[in-house]
């Protein structure tokens, strides 16, 4: 297994930003609970800013039941969606994870699926890759094609912009990461080892895919790296002021179908899932079909993936 250890903005993003994941989003819901206390002194900010400019259902997941799992503390399965949003473009989720939480065994696992990967679009019923699933229908569809794919069940989602990366690191100060592969590009040197990185430097960070001889692959690995860094450095003292300031950020740019009370039952009952993390990426072998580039991911790597997210939950 591949292992490393690692934890919506209503302005249009660039074009010339590449594609990064924004799954930090869900990691900063957990952090938050780091502060504990001091958390619910600044409820009403957090309360109005979640229900009203993060709050968005979606008809694939059952909220009913997902609120019984949380009062429980039973396993969740979260969809985290970074996505590129243009004027005039309904956009696409360029990076997928499946974040499986286990308060029972305080253990969290993060499983990238590549956003290349050919599979069936649930409400079209044609098969194109499935980062397309949110161009052709927002989260909604993007929620019930990943459970198609996988064959799980998804208990939440959440969904961020790529500007909201460079703003809550930034908000964070800097973050540290061990940086596998020496390069530079024209404003930055990134030599191995520990990197510390502002909010433009980690973009550069995840978006560099040319110079790294594992290409996209590569690029979901510094992406991992990003979310570690984030949650060791939000997690810290010196963060717990700065809440407020996070919260601003995601209320910029994320969108869930978490309201307060289900982030308040999350922050209660699965705060210690940061301390034992596992992530995976899915592997597959690329082709051309029609002129286009698909990753075809065989069923005994999505046997595995479903077996590893049920095993979570067990």
């Amino acid at each position: 297994m591949d292992e490393t250890r690692t934890n919506r903005n209503r302005k249009k993003p660039k074009r010339r930003w590449l594609k990064i994941t924004l799954a930090v989003a869900a990691v900063v819901l957990i952090l938050i609970a780091g502060a504990g206390a001091y958390a619910y002194s600044i409820y009403g900010n957090a309360r109005d800013t979640v229900n009203d400019e993060m709050h968005e259902p979606v008809d694939s997941i059952d909220r009913d039941m997902t609120k019984k799992k949380m009062e429980a503390s039973e396993p969740l399965n979260i969809l985290l969606l970074g996505v590129d949003e243009r004027e005039h473009d309904s956009g696409r989720s360029d990076a997928l994870m499946v974040l499986s939480l286990n308060p029972e065994k305080d253990s969290m696992q993060l499983v990238s699926i590549p956003r290349d990967t050919r599979t069936t679009i649930v409400g079209k019923g044609f098969e194109d890759k499935i980062n397309h699933a949110y161009a052709f229908g927002g989260s909604d569809m993007s929620v019930a094609t990943v459970e198609n794919f996988l064959d799980i069940e998804l208990d939440h989602y959440v969904r961020m912009n790529m500007e909201g990366l460079s703003e809550l690191v930034d908000k964070l100060g800097t973050i540290t990461v061990d940086n596998e592969i020496a390069w530079q590009n024209g404003e930055y040197d990134f030599n191995t080892g520990p990197v510390e990185m502002d909010g433009n430097k980690t973009m550069a960070y995840v978006r560099m895919r040319k110079q790294d001889p594992d290409g996209d692959f590569g690029r979901t690995e510094r992406q991992r790296k990003v979310i570690q860094g984030i949650i060791e450095q939000g997690a810290s003292v010196g963060s717990v002021g700065k809440i407020n300031d996070y919260i601003d950020v995601l209320g910029n740019n994320m969108a869930t179908n978490m309201d307060f009370d289900d982030m308040k039952s999350l922050l209660n009952g699965y705060r210690n899932t940061r301390q034992n993390i596992v992530s995976y990426q899915m592997k597959g072998s690329g082709t051309n079909i029609d002129g286009i580039y698909y990753l075809m991911v065989p069923d005994e790597e999505i046997a595995k993936v479903h077996g590893m997210i049920k095993k979570e939950r067990s």
